[in-house]
Formats: C-alpha cells, structure tokens, sequence
C-alpha cells in the first residue's frame, strides 16, 4: 500500500481516530530534503504494511495542521499513536532512524 495524502480536511480521520499508529511526512514540493526523504517514507509504507499508516501532508496547500502541530521545518516525520503525536523528527534522516521510531512507538 502507497502512503495516503493527508489533508487538513482528513487529518481528524486518517490520523487522530486511527487505531493503528500513523506516519505523518509534512513536506512541501519545494523542499530538497523533502525529495531525498520520500522514496524513504514510500519504502517503509510498504514494509511496515498492516502495522501502521504512513502518509503525507503537504504544508504550503494544508498549513492549518502544520501550524496546529507547531510545524517550522520540514520534513517534519511525526508518529501519532491514539491521537497523540509520540515522536517527531526534523530534517532528512537515515532509513534506520525512522525504523528505529517507528518500531519503539509500535512496541509502546
């Protein structure tokens, strides 16, 4: 399964009352690091398949929940865990650090 396309408008649904945990990548099209990051957050939408959501929501056309989540740099990577975001991460990291998140979120 592909990341979805998180929205200001679907962000309470797809996020906030998912039961499973959710990656957010807030990004924007303009961003560099946002384009080395991507093919990272595609891979583990694939391999984390049935154990969480991963999708993206694109700051410059959603800046309502950017701003409500206190977004200032991007890519931003928050986890969310029962409408709580549990980690957060800025700026382009390692595959093995989002991994590494993502699997203490799901062990919690």
């Amino acid at each position: 399964m592909a990341e979805i396309t998180i929205t200001d408008q679907n962000f309470d649904q797809e996020v906030l009352k998912n039961d499973m945990p959710v990656v957010v990548d807030f990004w924007a099209p303009w961003c560099g690091p946002c384009k080395i990051v991507s093919p990272t957050i595609e891979a583990l939408a694939t391999e984390y398949e049935g154990k969480v959501k991963v999708g993206k929501l694109n700051v410059d056309e959603n800046p309502q929940t950017a701003s409500t989540y206190g977004v200032m740099s991007i890519p931003t990577i928050m986890i969310f865990k029962k409408g709580q975001p549990v980690k957060s991460m800025i700026g382009a990291q390692a595959k093995e650090n989002y991994k590494r998140a993502i699997d203490e979120v799901l062990a919690s």
